[in-house]
């Protein structure tokens, strides 16, 4: 298909729609969880555990609400789905920005079970509107931008963090989920074909049931076998697998760079590992044949495990080239065997339940037991996840953490936090340094997102 098929695909207009819609209205989530961290510890005066509590209750609740969600769409339609999200959002994130931090829990957990399921939206869309032929492309188009997403979201947020207010960063959020939500309802992208229109004047012929309508509706079931088979079940796997590989391996250059005393080059070795993941998407996309989704995600561990015998940051990035070029693919040949297996009526619910894979791997993969083994088991454990490294040292006399953000994109940056000279600092007044690095390392903190598909959590250790 080459190139063409990308021009073809964005020069139609409900897919060129879908597609930028679906970028926006992923931004506020991309920022949800590690913002949710910054304002338990720097606005509420909590500890990074505390805060990876806050940060897990949006995770479960996105993982529980997130197959609901698409069900829901399967029965009711969009608009009546996505509107209880919207009323949802624009009321628990200005809420969570004023509450104490034990009713902050319950109303991270609730916003994540009402999230705005744009994942599903966007992905049961393209099956609809793009034909069997376009989709492996048009789903290669989706992983392509929620990379670009995962590039600005998180870097705004923490910018409207740590320049202003954690809490004006929460309502802003609730606020931007609304006009996404607004404009989804008013798009109302299609998630069932539309029925063949009978031509007019067309003769319709009732013919008599033989058996009663309990009898008819039970044959019709045992007739059409369920969407839960073994091989929806496998590409579930490998939609946690893909995102445990990639959280993984995300952790694994942190402590690899950390471990030889360079995380300031933790920008380099990023840059060529997204920049890699998008041309294997690009190429991905313009390919004739399905590939399996078990066979990328074989390859993408297979050319992950070299990384973690890199001996330099050269090395490390050099290494990185071939395991990005299959880390969008996988992401991209979930999808299409989902729509491929499932039939319409059920596709909701089961991109559902991909999205429920993509955020329990991303966790696993995001919180290894001892950071320092992470390098050795890269190839088992990075996707969606954030990570964040808090390194603290002395720097001019006072206390200095430094956190390194990977938003799953090109571009990393880096947060200095200075706090007073106290035996116990009080919240931290941040500001962006991306040039720095840190001289003493005795701590980690990593807080984790969903993943590529649309919706932010985690989780955070120290």
């Amino acid at each position: 298909m080459g190139a063409a098929g990308y021009v073809a695909l964005l020069t139609h207009k409900p897919v060129r729609r879908l597609i930028l819609v679906g970028m926006v209205a992923r931004l506020p989530h991309s920022a949800a969880g590690l913002i949710l961290t910054l304002h338990v510890v720097q606005t509420l005066g909590r500890g990074y555990a505390a805060a990876g509590l806050a940060a897990a209750a949006l995770t479960i609740g996105i993982a529980v609400g997130s197959p609901w969600r698409g069900r829901l769409i399967d029965r009711i339609g969009l608009r009546k789905t996505l509107l209880p999200s919207v009323i949802a959002e624009g009321v628990l994130w200005p809420i969570a920005a004023f509450v104490p931090y034990e009713a902050l829990i319950v109303v991270a957990f609730v916003g994540g079970a009402f999230a705005l399921p744009i994942f599903t939206v966007v992905r049961q869309s393209i099956s609809v509107l793009v034909g069997d032929a376009d989709r492996r492309t048009a789903y290669a188009l989706d992983s392509i931008g929620t990379e670009l997403v995962f590039i600005v979201g998180p870097a705004t947020g923490i910018f409207l963090g740590t320049h202003f207010s954690t809490r004006l960063t929460l309502i802003a959020i609730g606020a931007s989920v609304v006009v996404a939500g607004v404009f989804l309802m008013w798009f109302n992208p299609p998630t069932r074909t539309e029925p063949a229109a009978i031509p007019a004047g067309a003769e319709t012929v009732a013919v008599a049931p033989a058996v009663d309508d309990a009898t008819a509706a039970a044959l019709s079931a045992a007739a059409r076998p369920g969407w839960l088979t073994a091989a929806t079940v496998g590409v579930f796997a490998a939609s946690a697998g893909a995102t445990l590989i990639l959280a993984g391996t995300d952790v694994g250059i942190l402590a690899a760079l950390r471990a030889n005393g360079e995380v300031q080059a933790l920008g380099i070795v990023f840059f060529f590992w997204c920049a890699s993941s998008i041309v294997g998407g690009l190429v991905y996309g313009a390919m004739h044949r399905p590939v399996s989704p078990a066979l990328l995600l074989f390859l993408l561990g297979l050319f992950t495990l070299p990384m973690a015998f890199a001996t330099s940051t050269f090395t490390l990035a050099a290494l990185a080239i071939p395991a990005g070029l299959f880390c969008a693919p996988v992401m991209a040949a979930t999808g299409e065997a989902i729509a491929d297996l499932v039939p319409e009526d059920r596709r909701g619910e089961a991109m559902g339940w991909q999205g429920t894979s993509f955020t329990l791997g991303g966790a696993g993969g995001g919180a290894p037991p001892r950071p320092r083994t992470t390098t050795a088991v890269a190839a088992t454990a990075l996707a969606n996840v954030e990570d964040m490294a808090c390194t603290f040292g002395l720097d001019d006399g006072g206390s200095t953490a430094t956190i390194h953000n990977r938003p799953l994109g090109v571009t990393p940056y880096t947060m200095t936090v200075r706090f007073p000279h106290e035996r116990r600092p009080r919240p931290p007044q941040c500001h962006i340094d991306s040039a720095r690095a840190n001289r003493c390392d005795i701590g980690e903190v990593r807080a984790g997102r969903y993943g590529r598909g649309g919706t932010g959590g985690g989780a955070v250790s120290c």
